[in-house]
């Protein structure tokens, strides 16, 4: 072992408030102590005593030993430092194999519930088993393998209730608590550990550590309160902080997207669907219509009222097509009592006791006529399939026996509720009639008059516990995550990322230390910025005087 002193003089390097200016040199350094280190604007002198281990060869040569690599063990070097310098080779690639399956088990925990959801786009949802069966046939697989029996096996027809989905959510779920139990909550629980130093030594040792001579920690405090610390003093010392949002932006992340899992979860497996088509003027009762969706369904007691379309009508264009349609509900109790009444329209439902209905659908169920002064008669409407999406409904009025073998009628046709088109008993053109105009038309010696077009409304109803919990989940989400990425961005780090100090009164002199999460290089010029606003105590003329005279 031998003792070397080394003198560096460094000749005057342009500044870079994003760069040190220390050069890198080969040296290997044990119990190494920094003696002096002054930096002003012509050079930077640093004197170093350490002690140098023999080399590898030299060491075999006189004991027959193997040296190893030697790097300081105490605190950051201060020399810059290359990653390709030290340690073994097979170090190396131990770490990157840790790290590559960390990563590799990270991509898999996203991806796979990322492509359930993907297939779910691809596979029809809530389909009847003879759609699967004619799209997903077993002569004919899709990919070479895929059949409707791969379907069914594993849920993909109910894709975010199967139990597939279910687990890989678990497990992601797990995941995320994991690592907020072992990474996050140990960073807040040691920022909640912060308090005061007594300890000029301990405060030295911090990131950034300096002295003020005659200095009142009391004006310390003034300026740190000023740059939006919160401050405490108790006694000689003083502890200051701000920025804690930055600790706590990733755990309130995880939350978030926890709250987001259990919201969709509880749509997933605990939610109530159904959809039905009503004719102006009946009823239907809630629970007939709605069906569970997973094992978490629990009915409620409002699925025991009971809805009466009081009115189903429609709004158009000036071209006469259909702009708009509504209906006129009713909510009736078990004992008949109305408790509630809207006109429901789309993308503005009815809301009661934890269900939803919505508008969706429309259809003509009936037609009411009078035939040569006769009836109302109502004529129920069928559709008809016609080239395009157009609705077109049919209906026939028979003329004549209704045992005669060549029974012939009158025929109607509508596509909306503003205009009946009649035909004759050959099946020519007769004319058109409004319901409700009273206006007869005469066809093959009948007088005919078209009383009302009934229509019919298609609801849809559904119960959802897991949206509030989906919505506070995204909100939060928002929120945190907006916190969590300015506390990492360039203009915000000064007000959200997470600085500490602490500072101790000793007798004259202010002992000042300090440390942060963020924008270490950056954090000694903030706290030099700082400190030099503290006012420097001057000693009166009578105090000089005083003391003068009583040595």
């Amino acid at each position: 072992m031998e003792t070397l002193a080394l003198n560096l003089s460094i000749p005057p390097l342009k500044p870079n408030p994003y760069h040190t200016h220390l050069p890198k040199y080969p040296l290997s350094l044990s119990a190494s102590q920094i003696h002096y280190l002054k930096h002003n604007k012509r050079n930077l002198s640093l004197t170093i005593t350490c002690k140098l281990k023999a080399t590898r060869q030299s060491a075999e040569r006189e004991k027959g030993g193997v040296a190893g690599n030697i790097s300081a063990s105490e605190g950051a070097p201060l020399l810059s430092e290359d990653g390709n310098g030290g340690g073994n080779s097979a170090g190396g690639g131990g770490g990157k194999s840790k790290l590559v399956k960390k990563l590799w088990r990270r991509v898999l925990s996203v991806l796979v519930p990322s492509g359930c959801s993907l297939l779910r786009t691809i596979i029809e949802q809530g389909e009847a088993p003879g759609f699967y069966f004619q799209k997903y046939p077993e002569d004919h697989p899709a990919l070479g393998f895929f059949t409707w029996r791969w379907i069914f096996a594993l849920g993909f027809d109910h894709m975010f209730s199967c139990p597939l989905f279910l687990s890989l959510l678990a497990l992601l779920a797990a995941s995320l608590m994991a690592c907020t139990y072992t990474t996050q909550i140990p960073l807040v629980k040691v920022a909640r550990r912060w308090s005061f130093s007594h300890s000029a030594e301990s405060i030295s040792k911090q990131e950034f550590a300096e002295t003020l001579p005659r200095a009142s920690i009391q004006d310390l405090g003034v300026i740190l309160m000023g740059s939006g610390y919160e401050v405490f003093l108790k006694g000689p010392s003083l502890y200051a902080f701000k920025g804690l949002a930055g600790r706590f932006a990733p755990i309130g992340v995880h939350l978030a997207m926890l709250l987001i899992m259990v919201g969709g979860t509880l749509t997933a497996a605990g939610s109530f669907k159904g959809s039905v088509t009503v004719p102006q003027g009946l009823n239907f009762i809630v629970g007939d219509v709605l069906g569970p969706s997973g094992f978490l369904s629990f009915p409620t007691e409002a699925f025991n009222t009971e809805v009466h379309v009081n009115r189903f009508f429609m709004d158009y264009y000036d071209s006469g097509e259909v702009r708009q349609f509504h209906s006129d509900l009713s909510l009736l109790d078990l004992e008949g009592k109305e408790v509630m009444r809207k006109t429901i329209s789309v993308n503005d439902p009815l809301r009661y006791g934890g269900f939803t209905i919505y508008q969706t659908d429309w259809s003509l169920s009936a037609l009411q006529l009078m035939k040569d002064d006769e009836g109302p008669f109502n004529l129920a409407m069928a559709p008809l399939k016609i080239n395009g999406d157009k609705k077109l409904y049919g209906t026939f009025l028979p003329v004549g026996s209704p045992d005669s073998p060549d029974l012939k009628g009158i025929s109607m046709l509508a596509r909306d509720l503003q205009s009946i088109v009649l035909y004759d008993l050959e099946g020519k053109f007769a004319g058109i009639r409004r319901p409700n105009s009273k206006l007869p038309i005469d066809i093959d010696g009948h007088k005919i008059v078209v009383v009302d077009a009934i229509g019919s409304t298609g609801l849809d109803l559904k119960t959802d516990p897991g949206v509030p919990v989906v919505y506070a989940g995204f909100g939060f989400l928002m929120l945190t995550t907006c916190i969590s990425f300015l506390s990492h961005s360039q203009v915000m780090f000064l007000l959200l990322r997470c600085c500490s100090i602490w500072a101790l009164q000793d007798g004259t002199t202010v002992v000042v230390g300090g440390k942060t999460n963020r924008a270490k290089i950056d954090f000694p010029d903030d706290m030099n910025h700082l400190l030099d606003q503290v006012p420097e105590i001057v000693e009166s003329s009578s105090s000089r005087q005083s003391n003068s005279s009583s040595g």
